[in-house]
């Protein structure tokens, strides 16, 4: 589509097959973050790996604005429903245009409440930096969850860090609904060429565009 800035894409992969070198309860692994995590429940390892990609894209990629993107928490399910996606973010400005570009192309997104410095104490760890798991599921944990990903690149770094958890709205019944595709072309929309996508954009045009682009676009989004 046009896009204007430096964009990575960085797929956080792993096989979750048992064998000799699977992660165990009581495990302790030291992330590309160089933090420790104590493990304490094998069953959230998808943070694991998304860690150590947002750690990656911080430290070698250079990013000022990180994404990321996972099916990560069942909970997510309860906390904004099977339509909604949730966000979660240090920065509000994007919060806020996360839900808009939602609202504009029908990925729909809420936001989950961001107070690390409320909730990152479920991961408290007698022996390491944290544990992957939190000690209360009562709190909050899909928030939680996306904290502990934001952890490896620490709470103080100055850049943009958006996590969306889309557990729920991938799935309508047995089948998947390709969610988050439409989410990020209307999100980044506003950095690329396609004056429909600038269209969209919270973050792009935002109803500037001369009148007949505009009308231009409208028919084109009749047609998509």
């Amino acid at each position: 589509q046009g896009f204007k800035d430096n964009l990575h894409a960085v797929f956080c992969l792993a096989e979750n097959a048992v064998g000799p070198c699977a992660t165990r309860p009581d495990d302790i692994h030291v992330l590309y973050s160089g933090k420790t995590v104590e493990i304490n429940n094998t069953d959230a390892e998808g943070r694991l790996i998304l860690a150590d990609g947002v750690a990656y894209a911080c430290k070698d990629l250079g990013a000022d604005i990180i994404l990321d993107m996972a099916t990560l928490t069942g909970a997510q399910g309860i906390a904004t429903g099977k339509y909604h996606a949730a966000v979660l973010t240090n920065n509000e400005e994007w919060e806020k245009a996360c839900v808009k570009a939602g609202r504009n192309c029908g990925d729909l997104v809420h936001p989950l409440v961001y107070c690390p410095e409320l909730h990152f104490s479920e991961f408290t760890s007698a022996v390491a930096d944290m544990k992957n798991s939190v000690a209360d599921r009562d709190n909050t944990p899909s928030s939680c969850a996306g904290l502990f990903i934001a952890s490896h690149i620490g709470f103080d770094w100055p850049g943009v860090w958006v996590h969306i958890d889309i557990a729920a709205p991938v799935h309508a019944g047995e089948r998947a609904t390709g969610y988050g595709v439409a989410l990020l072309l209307s999100l980044f929309g506003g950095a690329s060429e396609d004056p429909l996508l600038n269209l969209v954009s919270p973050l792009g045009c935002n109803g500037d565009c001369p009148p007949e682009e505009m009308e231009r676009d409208s028919k084109r989004r009749r047609l998509v």
